[in-house]
């Protein structure tokens, strides 16, 4: 059997160990104080000189670890102590990922694997990748969001030696270049990709094609991403297998769902201070992101359009007692427009025009795409910085439209997302990986693929015990009557959750 079965999953067994490492209350703030409190003392302290190093280009300045490495380039090196402080708390909360971790860590399943990835670069992606790590991987890696990266974190990993490429705040072509700095090493060719948003897997088909020869598979976790990877697959240059990590149950129902329901309002709190009672609010798209956002600020009082294509998303929309419509129809009367969809050009500067003044407009898919941002930088249009991720549109007539992240995800570029999501996603990446790099030749052809629920249901397994949560078991007569293993997976693939 596959190194990937070979971890002896079964469930009831297997998480009991979980019983006595509940998590710790208060951990997600104190990281997030920690975070922003080390970047606060760091600056405080620094002299004139330093400063000035800060406010050049990390490409522009050369920085060296403990070791005499240079294979990385981020912020600042010096916040690397900050940044340990940080992934630690995280490694505290993802129980799940670091039972993972010392489960397999003598097999080591990644033997061999050379991971580059491109995803949000924070404590809780450190606490993957360094498990990846002592599974036997090597990996590089830069970030899929300019606005998420956490600089001290960044720092930690390089000082650990460990090849990252990416602060917060890169410009668009800095961007790309660290995207390339992973790739683009001698004596270096990767065997593995994990994306996010399809970047990654993008810039490998665009100028080093030639590395495909090597990629056993690509690991993508975001809807964008699957899109990309759908139409190289229906086009026929899909010359790897791919897992769609984003629709396994645990990634979609967590990671969009929940976490959504819980951050859309800290958002919108921590940038537009907004009351939601009484708002109404413009929801695009009703999928699970959509579904999460709009039961959050239905709860809180807001009056809840949706916008939908698929009219089953539409009739749920309709019996969860939302309003649905046409985003032309209430644009002018809404307070807020929030986008989900992961499209294109979702919101257009012909809905701006019409908004109200200071109707609040972001975007919670994973797209940068989903608001026409590039029609708002006209000499017409006059942008006013307000704070960090807020900017005020205003309209020759005075009208001001307020911006939240030029139109990124807001909950990564302007919240935290609670660690323990971070840790289902981060769980089911590592999985996906292992299923793929150990797969015998011919399991998986050049499409793309859902992860195997067993594994799914494996990850749901590994989590339930932060609630000290039990799960029945069922009787070998049971099992037999419903023709399942009594260990799973309890549901086909088809079932929708």
């Amino acid at each position: 059997m596959r190194k990937v079965y070979s971890l002896q999953i079964q469930y009831p067994e297997q998480t009991r160990e979980f019983n006595s490492r509940l998590t710790k209350t208060g951990r997600r703030s104190l990281s997030h104080s920690i975070s922003q409190s080390s970047t606060d003392s760091n600056s405080s302290g620094d002299s004139d000189a330093e400063n000035l190093e800060d406010e050049v280009s990390p490409r522009d300045r050369l920085q060296i670890n403990f070791k005499g490495n240079k294979d990385f380039c981020v912020k600042n090196i010096k916040l690397a102590d900050y940044g340990r402080q940080e992934i630690e708390l995280a490694e505290d909360e993802m129980t799940a990922l670091m039972a993972l971790r010392k489960s397999a860590q003598g097999e080591k399943p990644l033997a061999g694997a050379k991971i580059v990835g491109c995803t949000h670069v924070t404590a809780q992606t450190a606490v993957l990748l360094e498990t990846l790590m002592v599974l036997g991987a090597q990996c590089r890696w830069a970030a899929c969001n300019i606005y998420s990266t956490q600089d001290e974190v960044a720092a930690a990993l390089a000082e650990q030696d460990f090849p990252v490429f990416a602060w917060k705040g890169e410009s668009e072509d800095d961007f790309w270049s660290c995207i390339d700095h992973c790739v683009n090493v001698e004596g270096w060719e990767p065997n593995m990709i994990l994306d996010d948003g399809g970047d990654m897997t993008h810039w490998i088909y665009k100028k080093y094609p030639h590395l495909f020869k090597k990629v056993k598979g690509i690991v993508e976790e975001s809807i964008t991403g699957i899109h990309r990877l759908h139409h190289l697959s229906k086009a026929g240059k899909l010359c790897v297998p791919a897992i769609n990590v984003n629709d396994s149950v645990t990634k979609q129902k967590f990671d969009n769902l929940y976490c959504c329901r819980e951050s859309i309002l800290d958002s919108l709190k921590r940038t537009a201070d907004v009351m939601f009672g009484g708002k109404q609010v413009a929801i695009c798209g009703y999928g699970e992101v959509g579904k999460g956002c709009s039961a959050a600020l239905k709860a809180m009082g807001s009056v809840v359009y949706v916008t939908e294509i698929d009219p089953i998303c539409a009739l749920q929309a309709c019996m969860d007692g939302l309003r649905l419509a046409k985003l032309g129809d209430v644009v002018s009367q809404v307070d807020i427009v929030i986008t989900c969809t992961g499209n294109k050009n979702v919101v257009l500067r012909e809905h701006m025009d019409l908004m109200k003044n200071g109707c609040v407009v972001c975007n919670m898919g994973r797209s940068n795409t989903e608001i026409d941002v590039t029609s708002l930088r006209t000499p017409e249009l006059a942008w006013q910085h307000v704070r960090a991720q807020v900017d005020h549109i205003i309209w020759p007539d005075g009208k001001r439209v307020v911006l939240l992240a030029e139109g990124r995800v807001l909950n990564l570029s302007s919240s935290t997302v609670p660690i323990y999501v971070l840790s289902i996603t981060a769980t089911t990446q590592a999985l996906a990986l292992i299923e793929l790099f150990n797969a015998p030749e011919g399991r998986y052809k050049q499409d793309v693929y859902l992860l195997p629920k067993k594994l799914d249901e494996y990850v749901a397994s590994l989590h339930l015990q932060t609630f000290d949560a039990h799960l029945t078991e069922l009787t070998d007569d049971q099992a037999k009557y419903m023709g399942l293993n009594k260990y799973g997976p309890f549901k086909p693939s088809f079932y929708r959750y």
